[in-house]
């Protein structure tokens, strides 16, 4: 499971990059894009997203909503714990506002697009691009003080070229993403996974990131019908990615980070 990732570039790079290579314009509604060295779940990053007459390059939430059966246990066993504390079984009414306050950081990676869950978002209207420089899976290797490492980071080279996970968006969701928040409706985001390459089944057997390598795969991602769509939902071939550092919150570690370029040409591309 991708829990973190980075985005270096800047906002010019990634409009240029995507009219020109892709073909199509791209509304930027997203202000000043500083580097992000560190994308944690929940945190604002930018997409560029589906809209009538447009694509918008704008910063969502990461964390797409969670299941309401998953929101609904969660809840069950905080009543539980409530009533066990009170010596008493909660109301149905009690219950309920529980479920319907009960706190959701969203679910950052989609796998199973078979579910009825998923199913609402996977129409063209609802998916997106997410670019991204490199991307974390957490490591088992266990470092010289005897702790694992934790972050291990992958890239398609130590450039960290830019290139885009495929992505769906939940516009104006109303839910509670945080206790002290209470609720909130704003747009949230996440990105599909699949079985790993040989890369990076050596820190994660379960999972990688989907990641689209070409324009034609861009341009089928964000226009075609699901049918068509959903056979980009696989691993990337054996040998492709490399892991650029490990150990790290972040990426490039601050000893590495050079800063953005100031001109979108000097911006590597995987494209």
């Amino acid at each position: 499971m991708c829990h973190a990732y980075s985005i270096t570039t800047n906002v010019e790079a990634i409009r240029q990059m995507v009219q020109t290579i892709f073909g199509f314009e791209v509304g930027a509604n997203i202000g000043n894009l500083p580097p992000q060295t560190g994308v944690y779940p929940d945190m604002l990053a930018p997409i560029i997203r589906n809209q009538p007459g447009l694509r918008e390059l704008i910063k969502l939430r990461w964390g797409m909503p969670s299941s309401s059966q998953a929101l609904y246990q969660a809840a069950q066993a905080r009543a539980d714990k409530i009533a066990k504390k009170q010596g008493r079984a909660l109301t149905a009414e009690e219950l309920a506002e529980l479920v319907r306050m009960e706190p959701d950081r969203g679910t950052h990676n989609v796998r199973n697009t078979k579910s009825q869950h998923w199913k609402r978002w996977l129409a063209p209207e609802f998916r997106c691009i997410v670019p991204f420089t490199s991307f974390a899976e957490i490591s088992n290797e266990v470092g010289p003080d005897g702790r694992k490492l934790g972050n291990a980071w992958f890239a398609f080279d130590d450039g960290r070229p830019l290139a885009f996970f495929a992505g769906i968006f939940a516009p104006q969701w109303t839910s509670v993403r945080k206790t002290s928040e209470g609720m909130v409706t704003t747009d949230l985001f996440a990105f599909l996974t699949t079985e790993p390459n040989d890369v990076i089944a050596k820190t994660n057997p379960d999972s990688m990131p989907v990641i689209l390598r070409t324009p034609a795969e861009i341009a089928t991602w964000m226009t075609a019908p699901w049918e068509e769509a959903q056979k980009l939902q696989r691993a990337l071939p054996n040998g492709v990615l490399q892991m650029v550092s490990i150990g790290n919150k972040e990426d490039p570690p601050p000893e590495e980070e050079d800063g953005p370029p100031e001109l979108p040409p000097a911006q590597p591309s995987l494209f």
